[in-house]
């Protein structure tokens, strides 16, 4: 029998697991759905829109109201809808016959709804359970979530590659054993009390204050940082820098995981000073993502998209850390804001990156520069989407300096 808090992490530690099932189910299986189903690319980015808007309506509601939840059936919930989510998901041929978009659409909301709690009251548990450094415990929280997005890409691809892309939903239920197993492992342990704001004046009390502003804004363009290279690598590396999709998806998805896994690791193990951690992380995030858009050599462009995971590894928890030292009783509000931050910077930069390179492709000077610099028009507009990337990590430079200044003197 384990010990009540060892079995009360390795719960929070599945249910991140979780988080990387319904986070990157749906874009492994975009190719898939469309085929089988003849379902269009823009309805199966309309799933894309449905999870961040859900998460971040999530984010929004225990940032107002946490204080009327009862935070630990909350949490025992979180894995609950996450399988009946994946299990919707997979069975709506079956439930919804002849409309099976309307069936991924319900089992995106649920398993959405449990990933926004996953990102609210997941952390507040493991920062509750006393702990001789919790800096490191939230690292190595974080750490599995990253792993788990590398298990779950390399799981699915031989999974589909052995019994065939047709099997998408034994797939799917096979995965449903990751929530099951946490919401098995949260039974029989006693969730810490969290602290919440009495009331919502309690609320706007926090919200006054620019330093909460400042941390919002600090995740915001790390969960930025970080989201661009991993939503836009695959396609950069392919088109941009010439690089086989197979090859771009293993070296350049895939390993960007395991350094943004490697990093949360390292700090979980060997970490302190977080926030000189954070600083020098966004300054060689800055640096990665301009190696990556001016570079001329795919081979160095690969290295520094690999790199930039690194780089930006304890940008999101490192945030929350600073954030749950400066509001010690914040509790559950200070999560929720900062996931919050977190969702809209990982929303907005990737869809700003997508829009520059368009307007780049049928720009007639882009197209100029293009032929001059003997790039086709989806190359130039490639780099100059990361180029505009590159803005994220450098805008946070100043807000990280202040926080390490500040934190310095305190």
């Amino acid at each position: 029998m384990l010990p009540p808090y060892r079995r009360l992490k390795l719960a929070c530690y599945t249910t991140n697991i979780s988080m990387s099932v319904v986070t990157n189910l749906s874009p492994i299986l975009f190719l898939t759905l469309h085929h089988v189903y003849d379902i269009s690319y823009s309805l199966l980015g309309l799933l894309v829109l449905v999870n961040f808007v859900t998460q971040l309506a999530i984010d929004l509601v225990f940032s107002f109201f946490s204080h009327r939840f009862n935070i630990a059936r909350a949490v025992v919930l979180t894995p609950v809808l996450t399988a009946l989510g994946l299990i919707i998901y997979a069975l709506c041929p079956l439930l919804f016959p002849g409309r099976a978009y309307l069936g991924f659409v319900i089992g995106t909301f649920f398993f959405s709804v449990s990933g926004g709690l996953s990102e609210v009251l997941i952390s507040p548990v493991i920062a509750a359970i006393p702990s001789k450094d919790p800096d490191r415990e939230m690292s190595k929280l974080h750490s599995v979530y990253a792993w788990g997005v590398v298990f779950v890409v390399i799981f699915s691809t031989i999974f589909l590659r052995v019994f065939g892309t047709n099997s998408w939903y034994m797939l799917t239920l096979v995965l449903t054993v990751i929530p099951l197993a946490a919401f098995c492992l949260y039974l029989g342990t006693d969730i810490p009390k969290m602290q919440t704001p009495d009331r919502v004046l309690g609320v706007l009390e926090f919200m006054k204050n620019k330093n909460l502003w400042i941390c919002f804004f600090v995740i915001f363009l790390g969960g930025a940082s970080e989201a661009t290279m991993t939503q836009w690598s695959s396609s950069f590396l392919e088109q941009g820098l010439g690089i086989p999709k197979v090859w771009g998806d293993i070296l350049g998805v895939a390993l960007f995981f395991v350094m943004l896994g490697t990093g949360r690791t390292l700090y979980a193990k060997f970490g302190k000073n977080i926030t000189q951690v954070l600083l020098l992380g966004t300054i060689g995030a800055a640096i990665c993502y301009g190696m990556v858009a001016l570079c001329p050599v795919a081979g160095i462009g690969l290295i520094f998209c690999v790199l930039t995971g690194f780089c930006v590894s304890m940008l999101w928890p490192g945030s929350i850390l600073v954030a749950s030292e400066r509001f010690p009783t914040g509790g559950v509000f200070i999560y929720a804001m900062m996931a919050a931050g977190g969702d809209l910077g990982a929303s907005i930069a990737p869809q700003l990156v997508g829009i520059v390179t368009d307007a780049a492709i049928s720009n007639p000077a882009a197209l100029e520069l293009a032929q001059a610099l003997h790039l086709a028009p989806e190359q130039l507009g490639l780099k100059l989407g990361m180029l505009v990337g590159a803005l994220f990590p450098l805008a946070a430079i100043p807000l990280y300096a202040y926080i390490h200044k500040a934190r310095k003197k305190s």
